[in-house]
């Protein structure tokens, strides 16, 4: 090898160390919304003794505040949901936050043997009075999607003074009897295009799906349209990890990190203790929005749930063309009630 070549290695290896230090460090952000009194803020926050990413957006600071709830577990919406909330944040301020052990709130110094849906729920009353204390709001709207409704239907339950309403979106439920209709559902769309040995495969899973020993795989699920009927949910993760400002290949690293430790020992908990076991009335106004080909958590299911819950004031929505993801797939129309319910 000649001194030139070797001097060719040296440098482009330099070169890739340094392009890849810089992938990993790149600062982050989230795009400015110009205005007097508008807010487009990225930051990390200690509540409740852990760091919490918060992405709070809004054109003005004053409007009504919605926080948001993600799921998974540890499925962060901060790097892709900007772009369905452009009319929304015309409206209100939002405020997302990635849990506990999520994403960005990731710590990879940090003992998370401890997680648990719990203590989820107390990082939720205790960023609500953050925000709540830092915009000088008695009350926010708390909407929660997917198994982020999980953990905040429990904090409706135990602290209804701190919320003006409960907005569950891919509502959970009796998780056995919608993991059930999940597998029927794919059961019968194999079924219906022939595809046997997906038949074969979903049926050899019922025992386990029907004792709540796992639940029905999420790749079939969105393979015969329960998860997303009018966008890409998956391309929409992905681009927002890669190519959006608010996550760097560091906090890629952190992610993908926390949905391993996070997953199982959640999914464990929502099994064993089902919603409508112990949550079963509340002190503030609940709306459920349900997709109608929901099969990710049955809007079935849900509605069996709904119908079960005390409340003062309630209303079950339902969109037409929608599945897991209605404040997405047809989120003028959400933006729409939103304003029309809530805001000033």
């Amino acid at each position: 090898m000649t001194k030139k070549i070797r001097k060719a290695l040296l440098y482009g290896g330099l070169a890739i160390i340094l392009l890849l230090d810089i992938a990993l460090f790149f600062p982050t952000w989230t795009p400015k919304i110009h205005g007097e009194n508008s807010i487009s803020l990225l930051e990390q926050v200690e509540i409740n003794g852990t760091g919490h990413e918060l992405m709070i957006r809004g054109h003005d600071k004053n409007n009504p505040i919605i926080i948001f709830v993600h799921g998974g577990p540890g499925v962060s919406e901060i790097p892709y949901v900007t772009k369905y909330q452009k009319s929304l944040e015309k409206q209100f301020t939002i405020v997302h936050y990635d849990q506990r052990g999520s994403g960005k709130s990731f710590h990879f110094r940090e003992d998370y043997s401890n997680l648990s849906t719990d203590l989820l729920v107390k990082d939720l009353l205790a960023v609500t009075d953050y925000i709540s204390a830092r915009f000088n709001q008695k009350k926010v709207i708390l909407a929660a999607h997917s198994f982020g409704t999980y953990i905040g239907i429990q904090a409706a339950q135990q602290a209804p003074e701190k919320y003006e309403a409960y907005i569950g979106m891919g509502q959970m439920s009796n998780t056995l009897e919608s993991e059930q209709d999940g597998l029927n559902y794919t059961i019968e769309q194999a079924k219906s295009r022939g595809n046997t040995v997906d038949v074969e495969y979903l049926q050899g899973l019922a025992e386990k799906i029907q004792s709540g020993e796992t639940v029905t795989p999420r790749d079939y699920v969105r393979k015969y349209g329960g998860a997303a009927r009018l966008i890409d949910d998956i391309a929409d993760m992905e681009k927002g990890r890669w190519l959006e400002p608010e996550y760097n290949l560091w906090d890629r690293i952190r992610y993908y990190r926390s949905v391993s430790c996070a997953q199982d020992v959640l999914i464990g908990q929502a099994l064993e203790k089902p919603l409508p076991t112990f949550v079963t009335k509340l002190e503030l106004p609940v709306y459920f929005i349900m997709g109608q080909y929901d099969y990710m958590t049955s809007a079935k299911a849900a509605k069996t749930y709904f119908d079960q819950m005390d409340a003062d004031k309630k209303e079950f929505i339902t969109y037409s063309q929608s599945a897991h993801y209605p404040q997405f797939e047809e989120k003028e129309k959400f933006a729409s009630w939103m304003g029309s319910t809530f805001a000033k």
